[in-house]
């Protein structure tokens, strides 16, 4: 049951459409954007995005990708190709990315999507002024954290055991949510909180060390490998018959039982957007940092019926989308 419909922006990633011609014919040379992303969604959008505003790859537009998947050390590896390669500009999606350029001491102009506490994690000086050689789209605000656990509660009331799922690798920003995430959870009656170690293969080691235990949770903070990796982690839950809340809506329509967040194509559709100005010209210094105005709430209804569990009527009244 749809409650709100949201503008499509993918389209076919295979080409660019020529939609304002008169800027293409502006160009007199090809210009050269590197991509450090972590699914085909973000080539789509920013190839579908670009082509609207007249880049035509192989005539005035080339794009060089390294796709990440998620993973530090690939994410380390795309970084330093891309920068040997000295495009315009960068486009680069989540924090592991951006993660990675900072590692390697970039100072081309870079728009990033999907990135979250940009301040914080020294992207950025302010949202207002950026200040340096990175602009872009921030998805989530620190004080998130704290609503997706009120979420969970509401929909299973007696938790009290709360695990943060994130990679625990550094570039992550998890930690930009926790005090909001305590706070809450002290309000709430949660005792306690436990988070992956190591690496990755932690995630699943937290995940199965709650299966079967009584008044367990789960939140998945934003992060770039669970959403790669959505259906073993959905199936992993689900095996393990765990109430998550999720950032991403994807997440939902994957089988996940509740999702709080932004639109992922209008935050990858903002920073091509962002691109297509650097590319004629614009100073990423002076192109204030983008949050949503927006979120998206999804509960999939089939999902909480195998777990057993009685969705609120007010929640359901709050959806923007309900999956049955």
């Amino acid at each position: 049951m749809r409650r709100r419909e949201f503008i499509g922006l993918i389209g076919g990633a295979a080409g660019l459409a020529i939609t304002n011609s008169y800027r293409a014919s502006a160009e007199d040379t090809v210009r050269r954007v590197g991509a450090l992303i972590t699914t085909p969604t973000a080539r789509a959008v920013l190839e579908k995005v670009l082509g609207q505003h007249g880049w035509v790859l192989g005539q005035n537009l080339q794009i060089d990708y390294r796709m990440t998947g998620g993973e530090t050390e690939r994410s380390r590896q795309g970084a330093r190709e891309l920068l040997a390669e000295k495009p315009d500009v960068l486009f680069a999606t989540t924090n592991t990315s951006m993660a990675a350029l900072q590692a390697e001491g970039s100072r081309l102009p870079t728009v990033f999507a999907m990135v979250s506490d940009p301040v914080g994690m020294h992207y950025i000086e302010s949202f207002a002024r950026p200040g340096g050689n990175v602009t872009g789209f921030t998805p989530f605000e620190p004080s998130l954290g704290g609503k997706w656990v009120s979420l969970l509660k509401e929909i299973v009331p007696d938790i009290n055991r709360l695990g943060l799922v994130y990679n625990p690798e550094p570039g992550n920003n998890a930690a930009a949510f926790r005090e909001s995430i305590d706070e809450t959870a002290k309000l709430t009656g949660i005792t306690s909180i436990e988070t992956p170690q190591r690496d990755i293969a932690g995630i699943e080691r937290l995940i199965f060390s709650m299966k079967g235990q009584p008044s367990c949770g789960l939140v998945f903070l934003p992060d770039a490998i669970t959403a790669v990796q959505k259906d073993r982690m959905i199936a992993i839950v689900g095996e393990c018959r765990l109430p998550a809340v999720y950032s991403l809506r994807f997440f939902c329509e994957a089988g996940g039982l509740i999702s709080y967040g932004p639109s992922l194509e209008k935050m990858y559709a903002g920073a091509a957007s962002y691109v297509d100005q650097i590319l004629h010209g614009a100073k990423p210094a002076d192109m204030p940092v983008q949050a949503p105005t927006e979120f998206e709430l999804i509960v999939n209804q089939k999902t909480a019926g195998q777990f057993g569990i009685q969705l609120p009527n007010a929640l359901l009244a709050r959806a923007d989308e309900v999956v049955e």
